[in-house]
């Protein structure tokens, strides 16, 4: 039989060479449709999209977990995923690996509110003048400026020389002092000379 389309009656000429009854078998009751399991994702569980996954770590960072939490679940995203899309990450199982252009937004968003909170910074501190600290409280002016420095010191990523508790992993010395020994201890050799 050639490949390709064929008439009917070629068709049923070809189905009596095989089964011998010279008729197509239309009987419902053997016929069986499977369906084959598709892979990948299921049915309704679509993909989050690369920018909400920017807006959720965005939160996150900004306004906090709680509110990156609440956000996520808005949309129907679980909290482990949250969490991952606030460290870059594409899904949990990249929670290590973060992706580049969600951990720029991220630091771009950071920079932002570093450099906003600054300007806060700078100009409470330059309103606490001389005649304000002679004649009026600036417990205020200060308060401003050290919860703006707090803040800075919040959103900042922490810095390459410090290690994972905090400290200054500075060179370290390790001194080894030898143990002293009695000349009892020593063997005796006799020489004669």
């Amino acid at each position: 039989m050639p490949i390709g389309l064929v008439s009917d009656e070629l068709l049923e000429r070809e189905l009596a060479n095989l089964n011998g009854s010279g008729s197509i078998n239309t009987n419902q009751s053997e016929v069986q449709v499977i369906d084959i399991p598709s892979r990948g994702r299921a049915s309704g569980d679509n993909n989050v999209p690369d920018s909400l996954r920017k807006i959720i770590g965005e939160d996150a960072v900004i306004n906090g977990r709680q509110s990156a939490l609440n956000l996520a679940s808005s949309f129907g995203i679980s909290p482990s995923s949250a969490s991952a899309y606030a460290r870059g990450a594409t899904s949990t199982t990249t929670y290590n690996t973060p992706s580049k252009s969600i951990i720029g937004h991220i630091n771009k968003s950071r920079a932002r509110a570093i450099k906003k909170a600054g300007r806060t910074l700078d100009q409470a501190l330059g309103a606490i003048t001389q005649e304000k600290l002679d004649y009026t409280d600036a417990k205020d002016l200060s308060g401003i400026a050290k919860d703006m420095s707090v803040i800075i010191k919040n959103l900042e990523p922490p810095s390459e020389n410090e290690s994972s508790e905090g400290k200054n992993s500075g060179p370290q010395f390790v001194i080894f002092a030898p143990q002293f020994r009695k000349e009892e201890s020593f063997d005796i050799i006799n020489v004669n000379e």
